[in-house]
């Protein structure tokens, strides 16, 4: 008897995420020591505050000038908040690193549960894998910006980095965000706490800093209700598409705010801390987001200019070009907007790691449950680091190819930042729906349950989710031609159909879901 009760007492300290997952039949293998603070930076720097505004920022312009891309964010993020709640109630559920996947097979019950765990695996895993190459190519595109800018502007003589030099940026960055990646865990939280400032504090400065040193600003008229199109750049003449597509910006950014969701297995308290962290990185992303693109379109000096390919920044990067004007404007140099924008281009530096490790983390899981051929190799954890280190370095590797058409292509990131969408979004949608369909007395509810509210705010999160997938499948630029096509829905639809055709003639005799790691008494979970 006197032995039973130091084992009472380790109960009764056992960490309730910790305690949930035991129930949930997995043990705990990775270090539980990220506080919500940590674990806040990393679903933040994920979200990013200028990773997916400053590249789409230019052509959301284009197509239906200011009015509609700053009103556009409100709408967005309006309905943005019904997806975070309904994902934040399922999180404080299920605190596992699976997050997404897990959640779809045990809300989808065990007849659905295989094909729902997946279909969302491979979603999530194909929209995080496509997330790191966003990252390293608008990352690649800013500092392509400040080389340009900093030997002499496209009107001066400056260098433009070539096709080549470009893909090697890329690549670059990629395999400096596996490096820092194979470190202790301990590593990443650091500097993305480091993020968190940086964005936080990059953000004012920039925000602040650049109406202020325009020597011109736009009025209000002009930024809230001036609405202009560009057929003769687009190709487009109708103003609902116009429309449609301005609003692309917007869906592109307000998103990744799950990376709390899959370091749930490593924070404290994850079932509520992981809620927190998702709903308030929605918060703090749609309040700087806004002031973010208010800064920029208020502070265009020539709205026609920011397109002129013999402009002093080639007309390749319409915000570098904003903030050019402003400086050299005032100062007459570019010291200025190069400052800013190596500011910008730490976010993405931030970005890109964070996702390299929500990335990581997902394959880990999947492979943990034989998802994902040869899983005996990815779900290997270091030995020393206690990280997922090859299941970090195959999605390097994957992103590295994902980049390779840059020599050929035009239009990669277009078809980058759709396949990321596509499956990272589409991927929120399948636990979504299993919730609005599953029996409510099969769920056991965590700290944060919505009760009733549940199931019109899992609907509405569902429909938009189902919206912005579709626009993503959009052409872009008309006439369609090989410079201008989107091939997102073909390079989504053979991937899609290869996995689904894996699953009817193979994966669905021996892939079950979720694996336990543990045996556990029968019961409710």
């Amino acid at each position: 008897m006197g032995n039973q009760r130091p084992e009472a007492a380790e109960v009764q300290e056992m960490d309730p995420g910790e305690k949930r997952l035991n129930e949930l039949g997995y043990k705990q293998e990775l270090r539980r020591e990220m506080t919500l603070f940590k674990t806040l930076a990393i679903s933040f720097s994920t979200m990013t505050l200028f990773t997916g505004i400053t590249p789409l920022y230019g052509s959301s312009l284009l197509y239906a000038g200011p009015a509609s891309l700053v009103w556009g964010w409100v709408v967005v993020s309006f309905f943005t908040w019904f997806v975070g709640i309904a994902m934040a109630e399922i999180c404080s559920s299920f605190p596992t690193t699976g997050s997404l996947y897990f959640w779809a097979a045990h809300l989808a019950g065990p007849r659905w549960g295989p094909l729902a765990s997946w279909c969302c695996a491979w979603l999530e895993t194909i929209g995080l894998v496509a997330g790191i190459g966003t990252q390293a190519y608008a990352g690649s595109q800013t500092l392509q910006s400040i080389i340009l800018l900093s030997t002499g502007t496209n009107k001066g003589g400056g260098y433009f980095a070539p096709k080549w030099l470009f893909l090697c940026m890329y690549i670059g960055l990629t395999l400096i965000w596996a490096v820092l990646n194979t470190f202790a865990l301990e590593v990443i939280a650091f500097i993305d706490v480091i993020s968190i400032w940086w964005q936080v504090i990059g953000g004012l400065v920039i925000v602040i800093m650049l109406p202020l040193v325009s020597l011109t600003t736009k009025s209000a008229s002009y930024v809230f209700t001036h609405f202009e199109t560009s057929p003769a750049s687009t190709g487009i003449s109708s103003k609902p598409y116009v429309v449609v597509l301005s609003f692309l910006v917007s869906q592109y950014s307000l998103y990744g705010y799950d990376a709390a969701a899959h370091l749930t297995e490593e924070t404290k308290g994850a079932d509520k801390n992981g809620p927190i962290a998702i709903l308030s990185s929605i918060g703090i992303i749609t309040v700087f987001g806004w002031a973010y693109i208010l800064a920029l379109t208020f502070s265009i000096q020539d709205f026609g200019y920011l397109y002129d390919p013999s402009n002093e920044t080639a007309g390749a990067f319409v915000p570098a070009q904003i903030l050019y004007d402003a400086f050299y404007g005032r100062y007459h140099n570019s010291a200025g907007a190069i400052v800013l924008l190596f500011i910008i281009w730490g976010s993405f530096f931030f970005g890109g790691l964070s996702i390299t490790t929500s990335a990581a983390r997902v394959v880990y899981a999947l492979s943990r449950d034989e998802g994902i051929p040869f899983s005996s190799i990815w779900r290997k954890i270091h030995p020393k680091h206690k990280v997922p280190s090859n299941a970090v370095w195959l999605c390097a590797a994957i992103c590295i190819l994902l980049g390779l058409p840059i020599l050929r292509v035009n239009v990669v990131f277009t078809a980058i930042t759709s396949i990321c969408t596509i499956g990272w979004v589409g991927g929120y949608a399948v636990p979504i729906f299993a919730r609005i369909v599953m029996d409510e007395k099969n769920f056991k509810a965590g700290p944060f349950y919505l009760g009733r509210a549940r199931r019109p705010v899992c609907i509405v999160a569902f429909l938009w989710i189902c919206y912005t997938c579709s626009v993503f499948l959009l052409p872009t630029y008309y006439p369609l031609s090989w410079s201008t096509f989107n091939y997102a829905p073909v390079a989504i639809g053979a991937g899609l159909s290869l996995i689904m055709l894996w699953w009817v003639l193979d994966a669905r005799k021996w892939f079950k879901g979720p694996v336990r790691n543990i045996d556990i008494p029968k019961g409710k979970v």
